[in-house]
C-alpha cells in the first residue's frame, strides 16, 4: 500500500521470542520487526501461532524468553509495559463490546486515558462518522448487527490514535457483502492515516489488498517475509507454497542443459524451467495458476511462445470466486483459473481434451533435501 523503503524506521522489534503453552512450543521467533507507517499482515494456517504472536507483540501475553523493543528501547519493567500498552490499540475477531451504548463503547478508552471532554467529543464524532455509525450513537451495542459491531470496535480503536494498531482476524464471520464494504472502508482509512498496523488474517485477498509486507507463519516460526507479490509468486519453501494455495506444486528431478532445467515429473513427463540448478537436484516447482493457459484440442497447431505445452483432459472444474479452477490430467495434474465466460465460449466440460501451456520462466524452483 505505502511502498515503504526497506530502511524505514523500526518502531517495534522482537528478539529471541519464545512462547510455550501446555508444554508445547507455540512461538519461536529469532527476530521480528514492524516498520513505522507500514501495514504488516501475518498469515498462516490455523494453529501456526499468529494470534499468539500478535498478543505477545501487543504486550498482552508474556513470552517465556525474548525481548520486545519499542522505539529501540526494551520493554521490561511493569510500568514500562503499562505505559507502552497505552500506545497500542487492539481489535479482536469478536467485537467485545460492553452492554452499553455505542457512544459509551467508542469513548471508553478515551476516558480511561484521561482525555478531556471536548477532545473526546471531537475524536468520537470524527471516527463514528468515518466508519458510518454516527447515527447509532445512542443504540445499545447488543442490538447491533455483526458489521455494525465491527465498525464500532474499529472506531473505538482509532479514536485512541494509537502508534500501532493490532488486529486479529478483524473481518472474520461477516457475510460477504458486509465484509467487502467494511474492508474497502478500512483500506481507505489506512491510506488516509498511514497508521502502523499489524494484522492477522487467513484470507489471502485481504493480505494482498492491504499489506505492505506479508509474514508467513507455519508451526510457530516465520517461514517467509516479503512484499505480497514476492511471497505469492516465489514462496521460499514447499510448506509456504502449499499454504498460499496460489499455484501448482510439481515434484521432479533436474537435468541441466545450459540454464534450462529439464525436470522429470510424474509419468516421466518433462517440464522445462529456467534454472542453473545442477543435474540430479530434487525440486518442488511452484507454478501460479494464472500463468497456465488452456486451449481446446491437441498440441499440434497451438501457437504459443510457451516452452511447455501439455496435452491433457479436464477432470474437474471447481468454482473459485468469479472464476473456475480447472484441473487437467496431463500425465500429472495441473490446474489453472479461467473465467466462466471463457469456459462457456470454449464449450468446455469435464472430459474435454485441451492443451495446457506455460512458460519456462513461470516456474519457481524450490530445492528439496
Amino acid at each position: 500500500m505505502n511502498n515503504l523503503p526497506s530502511d524505514s524506521l523500526r518502531i517495534l522489534e522482537a528478539r529471541d521470542l519464545t512462547v510455550n503453552l501446555g508444554g508445547r512450543e507455540i512461538l519461536n521467533i529469532p527476530t521480528f520487526e514492524v516498520r513505522q507507517n507500514e501495514v504488516l499482515v501475518v498469515i498462516g494456517p490455523n494453529g501456526s501461532g499468529k494470534s499468539t504472536l500478535v498478543l505477545t507483540l501487543g504486550l498482552l501475553l508474556k513470552p517465556d524468553t525474548g525481548t520486545i523493543l519499542f522505539h529501540g528501547q526494551p520493554v521490561t519493567s511493569r510500568s514500562h509495559i503499562f505505559s507502552t500498552r497505552r500506545c497500542f490499540a487492539m481489535v479482536f475477531q469478536e467485537a467485545l463490546l460492553l452492554d452499553a451504548s455505542v457512544w459509551e463503547n467508542v469513548t471508553l478508552g478515551l476516558h480511561l486515558h484521561g482525555i478531556n471532554r471536548k477532545e473526546v467529543q471531537i475524536r468520537a464524532n470524527r471516527w463514528m462518522d468515518r466508519f458510518g455509525i454516527a447515527s447509532l450513537a445512542k443504540r445499545q451495542a447488543k442490538t447491533l448487527s455483526g458489521g455494525e459491531a465491527k465498525r464500532a470496535s474499529l472506531a473505538r480503536a482509532f479514536v485512541l490514535q494509537p502508534e500501532i494498531l493490532f488486529l486479529d482476524e478483524p473481518f472474520n464471520a461477516l457475510d460477504t457483502p458486509t465484509r467487502q464494504a467494511l474492508l474497502e472502508d478500512f483500506e481507505d482509512v489506512l491510506r488516509e492515516t498511514h497508521m502502523t498496523t499489524v494484522m492477522v488474517t487467513h484470507d489471502h485477498n485481504e493480505a494482498l489488498s492491504l499489506a505492505d509486507r506479508i509474514v508467513v507463519m507455519i508451526e510457530g516460526k516465520v517461514r517467509q517475509t516479503g512484499i505480497p507479490e514476492e511471497v505469492f509468486a516465489s514462496p521460499t519453501d514447499e510448506k509456504v507454497a502449499d499454504f498460499i494455495e496460489a499455484g501448482n506444486i510439481l515434484q521432479g528431478t533436474v537435468e541441466q542443459k545450459d540454464g534450462l532445467a529439464l525436470v522429470k515429473v510424474t509419468g516421466n513427463r518433462i517440464v522445462q524451467a529456467v534454472s542453473y540448478l545442477p543435474s540430479g537436484t530434487r525440486v518442488a516447482m511452484f507454478l501460479p495458476y494464472e500463468d497456465v493457459t488452456i486451449a481446446v484440442g491437441k498440441t499440434e497447431g497451438v501457437i504459443s511462445s510457451a516452452r511447455n505445452q501439455m496435452k491433457g483432459t479436464i477432470i474437474k472444474a471447481f468454482p473459485q470466486g468469479s472464476q473456475l479452477k480447472v484441473t487437467i490430467d496431463c500425465g500429472f495434474l495441473i490446474s489453472c483459473l479461467i473465467t466462466r465466460r471463457s469456459w462457456e465460449d470454449m464449450k468446455l466440460e469435464t472430459g474435454s481434451e485441451v492443451t495446457a501451456s506455460f512458460k519456462a520462466s513461470a516456474l519457481h524452483l524450490i530445492t528439496k533435501p
